[in-house]
């Protein structure tokens, strides 16, 4: 009996003036442990006149967690925060009980060609941090632990897994584990990993129990303690995953929770404008008018309209 319970296709999703390839939700599988969104960016070439521009838009109850391959992207949140995230390094934003961001092209590479790829990742609050202060930590790539297995080469990205832990600020148990072959290898994962697990492949080819798998297609297991699978050459992985929470979550646009009161009541207050503003930003995204009649007691289908 196969170990693969869900194969998920990346799916095409516009989020403004960018496609994206969405990962999670998916209908038949909201969330992979703490994991709630996954949004694969790229790779596109941006020409001069092209730029990534995500204007102000708040989040309540969770954390995102931005990765990039390529590119570089300015961050600017409702805390004062500007910084300009590069290839290897983590933004780590925790929204809580309510933060504002937007993510632009710097300007430095505002007037040039440019290359944009990389993760976007959303990971849900334990039910009694999602009111929390809202936070925001930027990760060096040398803070994030990288070792060798062979000519494997590991990276954690997130989270706690084989003896290592990441800088990044966590606040369930998890794990984002980045894995990179030169040569064919076999690997065997299942005495360290927990909870639920998903595999993502972003390059190459993975086979297991006689199947062969493509990039742009995650992986969720029945059971991750017999996560074993080999990896052709020049490939590159991500795990996921985690303990999964007692209580579902919603996901209404950009807010996560574990009631329709807290949608709710964040919804008010971003229609009134009531949440912290971004210092240097004028504009802001309303609430997608798509949802106007959106009904919280209905389990949603996927989120096309959620800006990061």
């Amino acid at each position: 009996m196969s170990n693969v319970s869900q194969i998920i296709e990346e799916r095409p999703s516009d989020i403004g003036n960018f496609l994206v390839g969405r990962l999670l939700p998916f209908k038949n599988k909201r969330s992979v442990g703490p994991f709630v969104f996954i949004d694969h960016m790229g790779p596109v070439q941006l020409s001069s006149k092209e730029n990534f521009d995500i204007g102000p838009h708040p989040h309540i109850g969770l954390s995102t967690l931005t990765y990039l391959f390529e590119g570089a992207v300015m961050h600017r949140d409702s805390l004062g925060t500007e910084i300009e995230i590069l290839p290897g390094q983590v933004n780590w934003m925790t929204a809580g009980k309510g933060i504002v961001h937007s993510e632009r092209t710097p300007e430095r590479l505002r007037n040039s060609d440019k290359n944009m790829h990389g993760l976007q990742i959303w990971v849900a609050l334990p039910k009694e941090l999602e009111q929390m202060e809202p936070s925001f930590h930027h990760v060096e790539a040398a803070q994030l632990p990288t070792w060798k297995e062979g000519n494997t080469m590991y990276r954690l990205v997130a989270g706690e897994i084989m003896g290592k832990k990441s800088a990044v600020p966590v606040y369930s148990p998890l794990y984002l584990l980045e894995i990179k072959t030169v040569e064919a290898c076999e690997i065997n994962l299942g005495e360290h990993l927990y909870g639920e697990a998903g595999l993502y492949i972003l390059d190459g080819k993975i086979e297991t129990e006689g199947q062969a798998f493509l990039p742009k297609q995650l992986l969720v297991a029945k059971n991750s303690k017999l996560c074993t699978f080999k990896m052709a050459e020049n490939s590159t992985v991500y795990i996921f995953g985690g303990k999964p929470f007692d209580e579902p979550r919603r996901i209404y646009w950009n807010f996560v929770a574990t009631t329709p009161e807290l949608i709710e009541n964040a919804k008010e207050r971003w229609k009134n404008q009531e949440f912290d503003k971004v210092p240097g930003e004028t504009g802001y995204i309303p609430l997608p008018e798509d949802f106007n009649n959106f009904k919280l007691k209905k389990e949603n289908n996927d989120n096309e309209n959620t800006a990061f």
